[in-house]
């Protein structure tokens, strides 16, 4: 039996998705085209690759193994298309990058400077990302290459370009705001300022995490959209939050103080992009951003 591509690529994001509409957003094709393709599939398997209830779509372990065989293969003919495609034109065409973070912006430029001097036949278009749309950018194809933090699950990440302790931001009339230094311990006993549910799984352990390293559960506050609005909370005495300690030269507040955590490992940053958006492109951004920051 052979499979359309259309029909793969519907299987394979509704098994991403697990939602109808934003699978036919994605497709930008409608629900009910969405659904005649998969109930046409699934005809043809001979099973049920998805349960289906009014409130909850799942993949059934027939889909989740097909997914799991399809996903590497596509993204393999994915693959060797853009090999083939760069090999024959070179670095050329448009590469989108984007950085997160005002601190990240230096390294990003310095990235840009180099790369666009070794290869001035491509054009790099640079945006400014948010929380709530580094993960879709890099997904949707809008974004190649993110400056961003680590961990980014699911993503290509590397080498680490910045290297920051980290600091705990307080109230400025906060008693913590008195201390030289705290331990990640103090988490337990404050609401701790929550990333917005976009963001990034491991990224959110690693900065807002559950429990603290003696197993002590951390309260959670209430979330952001942005990270101003975060720090807002947090001059409102909702919580407090685990930042970078560049946060105290970029978000320099009067209603917020940033205290040293002396028993947390540093933040790395760097690129970030799609496996399957590793492109020749992308490959030599990556090692002149490298190069550039390693001058």
């Amino acid at each position: 039996m052979v499979l359309e591509r259309y029909e793969v690529e519907t299987f394979l994001t509704l098994a991403e998705e697990l939602h109808f509409g934003r699978t036919a957003e994605r497709l930008t094709v409608s629900t009910g085209r969405v659904s005649h393709v998969v109930k046409k599939l699934e005809r043809r398997i001979g099973a049920p690759l998805f349960a289906r209830t009014s409130r909850v779509v799942q993949l059934t372990p027939i889909g989740r193994q097909l997914a799991d065989d399809l996903a590497p293969l596509v993204a393999g003919m994915d693959e060797a298309v853009r090999r083939a495609v760069d090999t024959g034109r070179g670095v050329t065409g448009t590469l989108r990058v984007a950085f997160l973070g005002e601190w990240t912006a230096p390294v990003l430029l310095r990235a840009v400077a180099l790369f666009t001097e070794r290869h001035p036949d491509c054009r790099v278009d640079v945006h400014e990302a948010q929380l709530s749309n580094t993960r879709s950018g890099l997904v949707d194809g809008s974004t190649d290459v993110l400056i961003a933090s680590y961990p980014f699950d699911g993503m290509a990440t590397g080498p680490a370009l910045l290297s920051e302790d980290r600091a705990l931001a307080v109230p400025a009339n906060h008693p913590l705001a008195r201390e030289r230094s705290v331990s990640l311990e103090v988490l337990a006993d404050h609401p701790v300022v929550q990333y917005p549910t976009a963001t990034s799984l491991e990224f959110k352990r690693d900065r807002t995490p559950d429990r603290t390293p003696s197993g002590r559960p951390v309260p959670k506050g209430p979330s952001g959209n942005t990270f101003s609005e975060m720090l807002s909370l947090v001059a409102l005495g909702r919580g407090v939050l685990p930042v970078g300690d560049n946060t105290r030269r970029y978000y320099p507040r009067p209603d917020v103080a940033y205290v040293p955590i002396h028993d947390a490992p540093p933040i790395e940053r760097g690129p970030v992009w799609l496996p399957s958006n590793t492109t020749t492109r992308v490959r030599e951004f990556v090692r002149a951003a490298a190069d550039a920051n390693a001058r």
